[in-house]
């Protein structure tokens, strides 16, 4: 990365956050979302308000107002980044799977009881249950462009049926408990109502096994490559097509791909995938259509059930996917394992740009911290594929050694106030002034 590159990144965030005026319902309240978005892509080892606004000579208690109490609109933030998301997506390289979007969620441990969604509960972020928040997010991909377009929080039942509680962390009337699976419909029709076109959906199998989530989809018509359970209930297609009976009971995928004629019979085929910071993966594939049981009756349609092993770490995984008959089984591996992208951007969010670092008891003030996160992921992003696309063919990189180097480096210069200059490395960079 160049200085004149590093130099133009404090105008490019004013250009960007430019778009974002008219979600606040002062000048002054917008020059206070310009403060804190540069707190977040600073430097500072704690991004929360009294860090951002001692560094930028602002009053905390002006910038806790600005997040609590101020007149701005963060769903129409989260709309209009969706609607610049959007327009830059086409015109993003493709490696030949399209834009895919991706479903997941992320936690972050809590402690006290105060904060909106607090609880006891399963939170990813330490593999066990703990006191912690849960949120929900829609990301996308394309490439090697990673963002995320959505992000709501998991308000648990022994919340929703406690209004007064709600109504004291300013939780509104009309926000209840919603399964995880339903909150992830809901974030995929906001996305498309703001013109984001998305190729292939990919998710866990915590979404998987849901089938009122596959149901979803399929009435939306998008299509999906989504992990399993192993236990996940189905059985192979007979070769006639023919429908199961009725009486006929589903069987775990992991004993469907070991038992039937359509898996057994068919060679492994071994499909390598590329990894930006480590060793590609190696893969062994089988495919065959199945049918799915819902407990209540066998699908209307078979689906692909993928079966994918790999022999150097001995995992064994299983995807199911409304891709048509004449899907690649190699595609649908690639757009499965893009679940990737999504967790690299929940790891910069954390560690660099102060997705975790909110502090409160306000509703609001989450949600407007973490659409605030959003959007600073969003210029990160953009400008990373951009300085990415400025380098020679022959250069596999972009930006300095190592994959996540560039990422601080470059938050910290669109952050930097334009009197004085940033570092990166051992490099003094002079302001954009």
């Amino acid at each position: 990365m160049t200085e004149q590159q590093l130099q133009a990144l404090g105008p490019a965030l004013a250009d960007f956050l430019d778009q974002f005026l008219f979600c606040c319902g002062y000048t002054q309240t917008f020059a206070h979302l310009r403060t804190y978005v540069r707190g977040l892509l600073s430097d500072l080892p704690r991004k929360s308000v009294e860090p951002i606004a001692l560094q930028a000579g602002t009053p905390a208690r002006t910038l806790q107002e600005f997040l609590k109490d101020h007149a701005w609109d963060f769903a129409a933030v989260r709309d209009r980044l969706q609607r610049h998301a959007a327009a830059a997506l086409p015109a993003l390289p493709d490696d030949g799977v399209g834009v895919v979007g991706l479903i997941d969620e992320t936690s972050a441990v809590k402690q006290g009881a105060k904060t909106p969604g607090v609880q006891r509960q399963y939170l990813g972020c330490i593999g066990k249950v703990d006191n912690g928040v849960v949120t929900v997010h829609l990301g996308a991909c394309k490439g090697r462009y990673n963002l995320l377009l959505d992000g709501d929080l998991y308000l648990p039942e022994s919340w929703s049926d406690d209004r007064p509680r709600c109504r004291a962390a300013g939780i509104p009337d009309a926000v209840v408990y919603r399964p995880k699976w339903q909150i992830a419909l809901e974030q995929l029709d906001r996305a498309v109502g703001n013109g984001v076109r998305l190729d292939w959906l990919t998710f866990d199998e915590e979404y998987g096994k849901r089938p009122g989530f596959v149901a979803g989809l399929d009435q939306r018509q998008l299509r999906f490559v989504g992990e399993v359970p192993r236990s996940f209930a189905c059985r192979a297609a007979h070769r006639s097509g023919r429908r199961p009976d009725e009486r006929t009971k589903g069987r775990a995928a992991a004993e469907v791909v070991r038992a039937s004629t359509a898996f057994r019979a068919q060679p492994w085929r071994v499909l390598r995938l590329a990894r930006e910071t480590l060793p590609d993966q190696v893969w062994r594939v089988k495919a065959a259509r199945g049918w799915l049981s819902s407990g209540a009756g066998w699908s209307a349609g078979t689906y692909w059930l993928l079966w994918a092993s790999n022999d150097e770490t001995g995992e064994e995984k299983f995807f199911l996917s409304n891709a048509p008959d004449d899907a690649s089984a190699e595609v649908l591996v690639r757009v499965a394992f893009r679940r990737a992208g999504v967790e690299h951007s929940f790891r910069v969010c954390k560690s660099e740009l102060g997705f975790t670092h909110f502090e409160g008891r306000n509703y609001t003030a989450l949600l407007r911290h973490l659409s605030l996160c959003l959007v600073a992921l969003a210029f990160v992003a953009e400008h990373t594929q951009r300085l990415r696309g400025e380098k020679g063919g022959s250069d596999g990189r972009a930006g300095v050694p190592g994959a996540a180097g560039a990422i601080p480096g470059m938050a910290a210069a669109a952050a930097a106030d334009q009197r004085a200059g940033v570092c990166l490395g051992h490099h003094h960079v002079p302001s954009a002034a």
